[in-house]
């Protein structure tokens, strides 16, 4: 974003030179949006990232405990299988 510029000349009878003001405004507040909306986005990023892999864990977590449940409901099965020969 670039600043914008105004340039005003003037001249006085008691100063027969000219006088040249710039006036520069704006230049840093687009910078400063910038680098919120970037600590923003980071932010928000780990965030989502970090919900994402508490997920996955609960996610392997109940698998895990299906396995062993499916394991167990096979032990029992094989027990009640080798007892009713």
């Amino acid at each position: 974003m670039m600043a914008d510029e105004y340039t005003t000349t003037s001249t006085t009878p008691n100063n027969p030179g000219t006088t040249t003001v710039i006036e520069r405004r704006g230049g840093g507040g687009g910078w400063a949006i910038a680098v919120v909306l970037l600590v923003a986005v980071l932010v928000g990023g780990y965030f989502l990232l970090g919900r994402q892999s508490a997920e996955t864990r609960k996610d392997n977590a109940v698998a895990s405990a299906a396995k062993s449940v499916e394991r167990t409901a096979d032990k029992v099965g094989e027990a009640v299988t080798g007892e009713a020969k």
